[in-house]
């Protein structure tokens, strides 16, 4: 019992941090000696952080346990994709119509080519949080926002004049759990955040699961007069990785952005001229293919709102790792305010929190 107990001082005194720059320290200035020396007075009668008691009795500074976070999102990057697959539904007329199936030739190559795509997204967010050790926090995070994709196709059947691109909005709504461990080294701080998130899009059928990695490392600075109050500032990295299946479906007047519309009889002339052209030298299989995308392009031509195109693809980021920079305004022990950048790499991002923390429950 006393070996264990020896270790688990231990951990207390190597993880003693907390997430978003306010983390405790031990190692205290003159200056603020006295608040020190009342934290060691503190009887913590609360069941969260559990050795919070052991934490207060050798004069380290913990954060409050419960927290409330309101967060605004947002990020722009590259996306890679591949395996692609295309449906055609027309319900004025159903013998136009074919299941989805994958876009590529007798060889296997796409027929479709994708150029550089990019994503831009938001999200308002509320990430509620739970110190169960001073060292270790779990959280969950909910929120709504909203997604734009640039799709760039390139060429239809290594035809570089049926090239054009596709813009889709639409509403996400997220959901997920993370995990959270921090600890001070010398005069800094270092932390790893781990989280899974499920991401709903209006035109997709299933959630996309994307799992976020961070590490940060940065330093603490207290003010003189209020030992309670800090700025906090770090560097660090993050991956993001998402689920690359993606299957959905898009009404075919909403798949183009509305200049593709301006100029889309040259676009349903260029096919019906390639169509004509090469159609007899296809395989069975390719000629499947183009009766497919010639039933796409009959429906641009009429702007037929009840047609729907379906879709399937394998989706990443492009550059998985970004930089990031960031900082952190303690006004108190209830009240943080964090503002965090992705400055470098193919993915641009900017984070702005408002924490609220509370002692939570108390023991019987």
């Amino acid at each position: 019992m006393k070996k264990t107990r020896i270790l688990l001082l231990f951990a207390l005194f190597l993880f003693q941090a907390k997430v978003n720059g306010q983390y405790t320290t031990k190692k205290v200035r003159s200056v603020h000696q006295q608040y020190t020396d009342s934290l060691k007075n503190v009887e913590y009668d609360y069941i969260f952080p559990i050795l919070g008691q052991g934490a207060y009795s050798k004069g380290f500074d913990i954060p409050y346990p419960i927290g409330f976070m309101a967060n605004y999102f947002w990020s722009d990057q590259g996306i890679l994709i591949d395996n692609f697959q295309l449906g055609y539904q027309n319900a004025l007329n159903p013998d136009k119509s074919f299941p989805l199936q994958p876009f590529n030739d007798k060889d296997g190559n796409p027929i479709i080519k994708f150029g550089d795509s990019r994503n831009q997204a938001w999200s308002f967010n509320v990430r509620p949080d739970i110190w169960i050790l001073p060292f270790l926090n779990v959280y969950g995070i909910f929120g709504i926002g909203g997604s734009t994709t640039e799709v760039k196709i390139e060429s239809i059947f290594d035809n570089d004049k049926l090239g054009f691109t596709s813009l889709v909005d639409q509403k996400i709504n997220t959901a997920g759990v993370g995990i959270l461990g921090a600890g001070g080294v010398g005069p800094v701080w270092v932390s790893g955040d781990f989280n899974f998130t499920w991401n709903k899009p209006a035109l997709l059928d299933k959630a996309t699961v994307a799992i976020v990695m961070g590490l940060r490392i940065g330093k603490t600075f207290t003010f003189k007069k209020k030992p309670y109050s800090n700025i906090g500032i770090w560097i660090g990295a993050m991956r993001v990785d998402i689920q690359s299946e993606t299957i959905g479906a898009i009404k075919l007047k909403d798949a183009f952005p509305n200049d593709f519309w301006d100029k889309k009889d040259q676009f349903v002339a260029d096919y019906n001229e390639w169509y004509e052209n090469n159609y007899d030298d296809l395989s069975v299989k390719d000629k499947i293919k183009a009766d497919l995308m010639m039933n796409v392009v009959e429906g641009i031509d009429a702007r037929d709102g009840s047609s729907v195109i379906e879709y399937g693809m394998d989706k990443q980021v492009a550059e998985r790792w970004n930089m990031l920079l960031g900082a952190q305004y303690q006004m108190n022990k209830r009240w943080q305010l964090r503002f965090e950048a992705g400055l470098i790499g193919d993915r641009k991002s900017f984070l702005a929190s408002l924490n609220y923390r509370l002692l939570g429950f108390k023991k019987r």
